[in-house]
């Protein structure tokens, strides 16, 4: 009956219609421009065919439709709010004409069926579901809400509570909780899917289901009477606000167009849905989190390339247990890896495998593991005091104190037990990878392999380039990173690597305001209103004084015009009397324990008074712009280097470092981002009211070039 690139169309047995997504030369399918085209070409088709008894629409991949192609956002999104809300008026027509075909309809979902993937499924009269698929509407993760009627039909088919519960928490169903709520009509087998299908339709048509009823419930208003739908919705736009904050507006927004739309039938319904998302597609927090969508799949697709081009590790090792080793050997045994914790005490030993321990007893305990896998994961983990296995492993994770002579002498003497082939990597925060493979025989086959603390929960590895690395390590290195569920970044050596130098320039303009008079805590609060999970204060607390004061060491070394130290600062002042932070209590904070276990920071007027020597000019209030512009632009400054001189190759991945490695506002979309919304122009203006600061504030010859041009870092 029809043969396009998307989809195709076929009369079966019984005179009822087969519309197949199988999108040509991809291993998904989506809706793009191309399919929604052929959709249209299709619905017109099954309105004006004569004899047609029924639908089914069934995919020949492997999973049903991811959903929208993000690709072309980007694009629709330029227009003006009218004309994106026309754009999903016009998809939701074909939607319509699906749905009101004058023969029942069924989906067979055989595999995920996401966003506009699921609208497209809740057009059809019936939904049929493989038992190991995934439905659901994660629109709000990319700061929009969903915009094929996935508003207007979700909740006419399972109820305004269930349906605010699965738009505003974005979070895919499994086929049973899909069955519960009656988003979907059965669950079966995977291979009894399509045949599945054709039976409800032939049962439809029998007069054993009216279809017609179902069509029109979900046609027509919303039934919830007045005091019902007002409770419904104002306690969920309440609780959702509170929850998602104000720099998340989509779940809100959701669940007022979904109370707008209550008392209007589909057409009135869906005006309103096209409106509020059109509103949403043009707001800042929908562009940066798209971006973030996109730059995940750009990390994900050179992961995979790596995995083509690297050796498998089939067996890992960690030298150093403790936290750090004991994360890292939970992380890769967790993920399938197993591996040799190797230290020369004990103790270390033992620190490491409780740390293991305590992972596993947590994963257990919240139901997401069970005792017996537990029990394999943590036999997967070898501890060992001697080198006796090191000849089977893959890839070496050096992870010892952070003491160049230290690590050079563990690692010359790790070279000699192992393979030729061996990679070996350095878990190293801010020492040279060139000055540490100057100890070995092979440097081509070691790198740096950085991991953020606390381990399981940081989702950024490091993987550093050396001078004298091969490309094979560096994709082995990344496929091991991804396989223990991590999103590695490679970048090239350099003081700090990439996240560590960002990062410091935000904590000397930091350092300087301090200096400058400001109030630490209220700064924190400046800065956690503009959507850092901490403030700069409470960071350093948490990092830790003498961490901290140690890579801030290593940086003014290797950027001593812009990152020495020229005056004693607030990190100093805490360093000199012991104030380490959360690790021993008392910081810019001091700590208590809460009834959680936890630390619970108050201010503390000690800090104030040790703080106090280092303000010559006593304290002084700054407004929240001035406060936000002094961290801010010398972090989108050192990202500009860094692209600069190829330390990262591209804006998307330094941008990603950025949110993964330090909790970098994800609605603001990095530090490339944000520079591209706030306007490089602006930037450059706002830097040069600081230039008497030195050379953080001071912008790069690149900067201003891709502002003259009126260009940003995403459009180039």
């Amino acid at each position: 009956m029809y043969q396009g690139k998307s989809l195709r169309v076929e009369r079966l047995d019984g005179d009822i219609a087969e519309l197949c997504f199988d999108r040509d030369g991809d291993v998904i399918n989506k809706f793009d421009r191309q399919t929604i085209d052929e959709l249209r070409e299709v619905a017109d088709l099954l309105g004006k065919e004569g004899g047609l008894k029924g639908l089914i629409v069934t995919s020949a991949k492997d999973g049903f439709i991811v959903g929208a192609d993000i690709t072309e956002f980007g694009a629709n999104f330029q227009q003006s709010e009218d004309e994106i809300a026309d754009w999903a008026l016009e998809a939701n027509q074909i939607f319509n004409a699906i749905e009101d075909l004058p023969f029942p309809s069924v989906t067979a979902i055989n595999g995920i069926a996401l966003g506009g993937g699921f609208e497209m499924c809740m057009a059809t009269d019936y939904r049929v579901m493989a038992e190991d698929a995934q439905v659901g509407l994660p629109e709000v993760k990319l700061g929009i809400y969903p915009g094929f009627g996935g508003t207007v039909r979700l909740p006419r088919l399972i109820g305004a509570d269930n349906a605010i519960e699965w738009i505003a928490g974005g979070t895919p169903s499994k086929a049973d909780d899909a069955l519960k709520v009656h988003a979907v009509d059965a669950v079966v087998a995977g291979d009894k899917v399509k045949e599945a299908a054709i039976r409800l339709v032939q049962a439809a048509n029998a007069g054993d289901y009216d279809w017609q009823a179902r069509r029109e419930q979900k046609k027509g208003p919303l039934k919830l009477q007045d005091v019902e739908a007002m409770m419904v919705f104002e306690t969920s736009k309440a609780f959702i606000a509170g929850k998602a904050g104000k720099d998340y507006p989509a779940p809100t927004a959701a669940v007022s167009s979904i109370q707008k739309a209550a008392t209007k039938g589909r057409d009135e319904a869906l005006k309103i849905e096209a409106k509020g998302f059109a509103k949403l597609a043009k707001t800042t927090q929908a562009d940066a989190l798209i971006s973030l969508f996109l730059n995940d799949q750009l990390i994900k697709k050179k992961a995979k390339a790596a995995r083509k081009a690297s050796r498998k590790v089939d067996q890992a090792a960690v030298l150093g247990a403790g936290i750090m080793g004991g994360g890292i050997a939970y992380q890769s045994a967790v993920k399938g890896t197993p591996i040799i914790m190797k230290d020369i005490a004990d103790g270390a030993l033992e620190l490491g495998m409780n740390e293991a321990n305590k992972l596993l007893a947590k994963q257990v305990s919240r139901g997401k593991m069970t005792q017996e896998k537990a029990g394999k994961v943590l036999g997967s983990i070898r501890p060992t005091l001697n080198y006796g296995d090191f000849g089977n492993v893959d890839a070496v994770v050096e992870a010892v104190v952070e003491n160049p002579k230290i690590k050079k002498s563990v690692l010359a003497e790790v070279e000699g037990l192992v393979r030729e082939d061996t990679v070996i990597a350095s878990n190293t925060s801010s020492i040279s990878i060139d000055e540490l493979a100057g100890a070995l025989k092979r440097p081509q086959n070691f790198l740096g392999m950085h991991f953020f603390n606390p381990v399981p929960k940081m989702p950024l590895v490091e993987v550093i380039r050396g001078e004298k690395t091969s490309e094979e390590a560096v994709s082995t290195i990344v496929a091991y990173a991804t396989a223990m569920g991590k999103s590695a970044i490679v970048v090239n050596n350099c003081p700090g690597f990439l996240v560590n130098r960002i990062l410091f320039p935000y904590f000397g303009g930091f350092m300087s305001l301090i200096r400058d008079g400001a109030d630490f805590v209220k700064v924190d609060k400046v800065m956690e209103k503009f959507g850092w999970p901490m403030g700069p204060a409470y960071l350093q607390d948490v990092v830790g004084m003498d961490t901290s004061h140690h890579v801030g060491d290593v940086l003014a070394e290797g950027y001593p015009d812009r990152m020495g130290k020229e005056f004693r600062s607030a990190l100093d002042v805490m360093f000199d009397n012991e104030r380490y932070g959360q690790k021993n209590g008392k910081g810019f904070y001091r700590y208590e324990t809460d009834a959680k276990g936890r630390p619970k920071k108050t201010p503390d007027e000690e800090a104030y008074k040790l703080i106090a020597e280092v303000q010559p000019n006593g304290q002084k209030d700054f407004d929240e712009e001035e406060i936000i512009d002094r961290l801010m632009l010398p972090m989108i400054i050192e990202t500009a280097r860094c692209l600069d001189e190829n330390i990262v190759a591209t804006p998307q991945e330094a941008d990603m470092g950025l949110i993964l490695g330090i909790g970098f506002p994800p609605f603001r979309g990095g530090a490339c981002k944000y520079a591209d919304t706030v306007g490089l122009k602006t930037v450059i203006e706002k830097a040069e009211r600081y230039a008497d600061l030195g050379k953080l504030y001071e912008p790069t010859a690149s900067m201003r070039e891709l502002a003259e041009a009126g260009k940003t870092y995403y459009s180039k």
